[in-house]
């Protein structure tokens, strides 16, 4: 059986999510836009649902908006900003961004926007000097993810979006990895938009949401139906939406418990891994309150990573060597490029992200393994 090290991927469907779920796989399979009971009953258990992730996060339930995922959140957030806004043409992002984001930017910069790639220290963090200075009238979304997937790094949200909210710009963040870890208020860190995804938090794939804060104008992508309050067209994922739910009550419950037992791991990972192979290093800040824990991206010098992640699956575990939307990718991630990790490194990285049923015995297989192929 495999020993399994890449929950910043996806995670699997816990039984109490899917639990949840089956009454609206098998007998309650009513469209919620029905007149009838099954249907009417599903269309209040979907604002029942609306109103709970709502409650975790400190939004108001018709802010919530339900979607195919965290690709499609921030597609929309992005797009649908630009396309309602008929005066500036600038965005603001970062470097190390998901390419959810950055092709989104790409995809803007085609149609005539104008777009600010911030660049990051060594450690992946934004310098709000910087931000601020790039700021102007034109500047219509300034979008920063809370914690980056491949290196682990939690940006300071809310100062990012008090700066946002002093020059009256729209602030988008994707909480994507990090709403696992991190406690939200979205009030108080001052955040307009927020992409949200439950595979990465023991709900099933295929379902996410978008928050948009009340009176911000934000253009449709799907058009049809009238779901979603008129935003998002398509007959509504019911058992996915309940299952969403169940898993982010359970994470955001467990959460203080879990941050410290993925943070100890951590810790012993990098300790055992330090005294058994040199020529190493953690890419990102360290290990403590600014990474994702659970997050360690090593890279070994002279190495390739490609070929240890092969070679770590032969002997049945499995790691990432970044992002898994871009694992086809031949060159370094650009995250390690944009931290400048040194060239005779950045080649041999490997992404090992810890979750609640990994065990230091789990731990210890993977440093034996990667001590005996490095």
């Amino acid at each position: 059986m495999s020993i399994y090290f890449d929950y910043a991927s996806t995670t699997k469907t816990r039984k109490e999510v899917y639990e949840a779920m089956l009454p609206y796989l098998e007998s309650e399979f009513g469209n919620p836009s029905s007149l009838y009971d099954i249907g009417i009953s599903n269309k209040k258990l979907i604002n029942q649902c609306r109103k709970k992730i709502a409650n975790l996060i400190y939004a108001k339930a018709n802010e919530i908006y339900f979607c195919s995922g965290g690709s499609e959140a921030n597609n929309w957030a992005l797009k649908g900003i630009a396309f309602k806004n008929k005066i500036g043409k600038e965005i603001i992002t970062t470097k190390i961004e998901h390419h959810s984001i950055l092709h989104s930017c790409q995809f803007l910069e085609n149609l005539g926007y104008t777009v600010h790639y911030l660049a990051v220290d060594n450690e992946g963090f934004v310098n709000l000097k910087a931000l601020e200075r790039l700021i102007n009238t034109n500047t219509i979304l300034v979008s920063i993810m809370m914690a980056n997937n491949e290196i682990g790094t939690i940006q300071n949200i809310k100062d990012i979006g008090l700066l946002c909210k002093k020059h009256n710009v729209i602030f988008h963040t994707d909480a994507i990895q990090g709403i696992s870890h991190i406690p939200i208020n979205v009030e108080a860190m001052n955040i307009d938009l927020m992409s949200i995804s439950g595979h990465k938090f023991y709900a099933p794939k295929g379902i996410g949401c978008l928050y948009i804060r009340n009176g911000v104008e934000i253009e449709n992508l799907i058009h049809g139906g009238a779901q979603e309050k008129n935003k998002r067209a398509g007959t509504e994922n019911i058992a996915y939406i309940v299952g969403m739910t169940k898993g982010l009550e359970i994470v955001t419950h467990e959460m203080a418990t879990c941050i410290i037992q993925e943070r100890e791991l951590a810790q012993y990972l990098y300790d055992k891994l330090k005294a058994k192979v040199s020529n190493w290093r953690l890419n990102g800040p360290a290990i403590g309150k600014n990474r994702l824990p659970g997050n360690l991206n090593l890279s070994f010098k002279d190495c390739d990573g490609a070929l240890l992640n092969y070679n770590l699956n032969k002997v049945g575990i499995c790691v990432s060597t970044g992002s898994a939307c871009n694992s086809n990718m031949i060159e370094a991630s650009h995250v390690l490029q944009a931290i400048k990790v040194p060239d005779a490194y950045i080649n041999g990285t490997i992404r090992i992200t810890l979750g609640r049923e990994t065990t230091k015995a789990d731990i210890d297989k993977l440093v034996a393994a990667i001590t005996s192929l490095i």
